[in-house]
């Protein structure tokens, strides 16, 4: 029996209990005629019921109802039931995969106008995508379109792998903690600005993130750091004339103040003798003036100063630096200024791979930085109680080297 057979005979058989209960028919044939009235809607003398059609109608109206709002309040209570689906935050970058750049277009075809790079692995968040085989994407100040064949999208893994997750502190001094509380011992202090690399994001809901140090991983506050994930972004034409211009004139401006402190070291040498300290004393280190104009006079002179305490905030090479202000007064004694930051001197001078480093370039690492002196060593003020000293040039992640020279 189909829905609407099963609502009628509902309907028809409430309507005989009615019609029995008001009278309808008497004695014997009182049931006769409910039988009669359910098979026909007649009365047993063949003329209708009173009534017995309005009846039927109404409840048939009624029933209707009934079951649309039993369906409506099924599936409300599915919806409820229901979890929500969010797109993954990385479902519209795309990453570049390349053998060296993709040149971004102003127009979806390959005889538009170049705007700008999309270097390999570099990444972008793709606008629109259109029929012919081209995604419009925005990536740093370039907005244009590339090709899909050389890009990957919606690859959460690759995006990860070629992005770097920061915390860029917020407050003047930031106290990293062994474990996720403010009870918790303290493993070291972070200045106001810097930038730490996140290696550990999962707890962010219950304000914790893990960063990087020199001292090791610790804990610290989302309160007190900005959260941001970085990735490197497309040139555009303009940017890559101002980035070669500014290579080049580094180049040169570096390559002069070399020359300028060799001059002055020959000079000083030909009003002295001997650059020995007084023999009265005794206890003064004697240091070298810079000497040369490449960045192995930088490693050099840097060199010369292992063993010098290690001061959180200082710049004093014989009394007391910090990592960003050793680097920052190494290179001050050779008329470049640098400054007094990791995450600044990160931005120095131009990039060169680890393979590539030579003497005197800067080694970045997630807050902290340190003088290339070759053979896979750096010279860097490392923490209070080792000072400044050698490591290798590995033994933490590096996040950039950077040349001056």
């Amino acid at each position: 029996m189909d829905y609407r057979m099963k609502r009628i005979a509902s309907c028809l058989l409430a309507g005989a209990i009615v019609i029995s209960g008001t009278g309808v028919g008497t004695y014997g044939a009182q049931t006769g005629g409910v039988s009669a009235v359910i098979a026909t809607g007649l009365s047993s003398n063949g003329s209708p019921v009173a009534g017995f059609s309005k009846m039927l109608s109404q409840c048939l109206i009624e029933s209707d109802k009934a079951v649309a709002e039993a369906a409506a309040q099924a599936e409300e209570q599915v919806s409820e039931n229901d979890v929500p689906v969010v797109a993954s935050e990385y479902a519209d970058i795309a990453i570049a995969q390349v053998d060296n750049y993709v040149n971004v277009r102003s127009e979806p075809n390959t005889d538009s106008e170049v705007l700008g790079k999309l270097y390999n692995n570099s990444a972008a968040t793709v606008l629109e995508t259109t029929e012919d085989g081209w995604y419009k994407i925005t990536s740093g100040s370039v907005t244009g379109y590339v090709k899909c064949e050389y890009v990957v999208t919606g690859d959460e893994e690759l995006a990860k792998k070629v992005s770097t997750r920061y915390a860029t502190v917020t407050t003047t001094t930031l106290y990293v903690r062994m474990e996720p509380s403010t009870e918790a011992g303290i493993l070291t202090m972070l200045g106001e600005g810097d930038d730490f690399v996140v290696v550990d994001d999962s707890m962010k809901d219950s304000g914790w993130v893990i960063v990087t140090t020199e001292e090791g991983d610790g804990y610290v506050s989302t309160d007190y750091v900005n959260l941001w994930t970085d990735y490197v972004t497309a040139e555009s034409k303009a940017e890559e004339e101002a980035r070669l211009a500014k290579e080049e004139a580094e180049r040169q401006a570096a390559a002069a103040a070399a020359a300028a402190a060799k001059a002055k070291q020959k000079s000083s040498s030909n009003s002295s003798s001997s650059n020995s300290t007084s023999s009265s004393g005794g206890s003064s280190a004697s240091y070298a003036a810079p000497s040369g104009s490449n960045g192995q006079a930088v490693a050099s002179y840097a060199s010369q100063f292992i063993g010098n305490p290690y001061v959180y905030g200082g710049s004093s090479l014989t009394n007391g630096t910090d990592c960003s202000g050793f680097v920052m007064s190494v290179y001050a004694a050779f008329g470049i200024s640098l400054p007094h930051s990791s995450s600044g001197q990160r931005s120095a001078g131009y990039e060169v791979s680890l393979s590539e480093a030579q003497p005197g370039d800067i080694v970045c690492y997630s807050g902290h930085v340190g003088i290339y002196v070759g053979n896979n060593t750096i010279v860097h003020a490392s923490t209070p109680s080792s000072g400044i000293k050698y490591s290798t040039a590995t033994y933490r992640n590096v996040l950039s080297v950077r040349r001056i020279f």
